[in-house]
Order: structure tokens, then sequence, then C-alpha cells
């Protein structure tokens, strides 16, 4: 089996990577079984910090290693938080003060001006000098409510409207949130570029 770092400390995203890749041949473990330091996000887009990821978990372990950089983009605040997303009420990142701050901000804002997406890029890098590492970007579009619902997923979860299925991400399953998700269009975009380099 094939072993894949993944470069990010979140227990959400390593659970839901485990889940899209079990059964595709790779065994994806997280940075911190190999050290505790993490890539400075100094890029000003999801790509630039992916791939900043990504070459940071290679550098540090000689591995493969699949980054993710996502966020939650909202019409009403002109895209914040963005790239900012997992610390848009300070560090250290916390889901419900970031929620309670994003509730904060919308506050008044008529639900036809609450429009939203969340973005997933993901970046696979076969070692720290790959030039051409495979990048997949997945957006997965929705509105955000006036308070939490559901107790699934992470993040921004509990306030993010999902109008195909008329509720909140947070009360899917987690099959079918990885089925429609950003991330989880990313990912079936990954497995294809995976499957066309392994056989090449």
């Amino acid at each position: 089996m094939n072993k894949i770092v993944l470069a990010s400390g979140n227990a959400g995203k390593l659970r839901e990577f485990r889940q899209l890749l079990a059964g595709c041949g790779y065994d994806v473990v997280p940075q911190s079984d190999f050290f505790s330091e993490s890539a400075e996000e100094t890029g000003l887009t999801f790509v630039e910090n992916a791939i900043l990821k990504a070459r940071f978990a290679c550098l540090n372990t000689g591995l493969p290693a699949l980054a993710d950089d996502s966020g939650i983009e909202v019409d009403a605040l002109n895209g914040r938080p963005g790239i900012y997303s997992a610390r848009y009420a300070g560090e250290p990142g916390s889901d419900a003060a970031n929620n309670a701050k994003l509730l904060q901000e919308l506050a008044g804002v008529p639900e036809q001006e609450r429009g939203a997406r969340y973005h997933a890029v993901l970046a696979f890098m076969r070692h720290a000098q790959d030039p051409t590492p495979i990048l997949c970007h997945g957006v997965w579009e929705g509105r955000i409510l006036t308070e939490p619902r559901g107790e699934g997923g992470f993040g921004y979860d509990p306030l993010f409207f999902v109008p195909s299925h008329h509720c909140a991400s947070a009360e899917l399953s987690k099959d079918e949130k990885n089925r429609i998700s950003h991330r989880g269009k990313a990912m079936q975009e990954l497995l294809r570029a995976l499957s066309a380099l392994a056989s090449r």
C-alpha cells in the first residue's frame, strides 16, 4: 500500500481523506506522526498555500504528500473569510468561535444575500522538488444559515445550507457529504489524476 502524508493536523480532514481514499491503495498518515511544526501559510490563494504545505511535508518526511487548503467564501463579505477561514476569529482556530463571528458579521443580512461557497484545493507532490504538482479544485455552492443546524461535519458545516438537499452540511451523512462536497469533488479529480500517473 502506498503511503501518503497528509499535510494537516486537522482530525476532521484526516477522517475525510481516509474515507475518501479507502480501498484505493493509499495509506494516509498525518504529518504529526513525523513532526510537530506546521508550514507557514504565506500564500495569498488556496493554491499557493496548498503547495507550500505539501512541499513542507515532503521535505520533512521524504514521502509523497497531499495538502488541502480550503475555506468558505461569503458573497456579502466580499469573499471573506476565504483563505483565513480556519483562523477567522483569531489564533488558535476554533470552529465555534469562527461560526459565531460569521453569524455576527451577517446579522441582518437577508437570506437571498447570504450566498456562499466552499472551496478546496488539493496539492499532491511526489517529492519536495516536484516541478509538476497535481492540483485539483472543488467548489460547493450554498448559503449561510442564521443559526447552526446538525451535529456532523466540522468547520462551517452547521451554518452551510445545501440547497440540493434542503439541509445544512452538518446534517448530511458522511458518505453523502463526501460525494457532493468541495473536497469530495476535488478528491475525485485527484484520484483520476493519480490513476493516470500510475499507468504511465
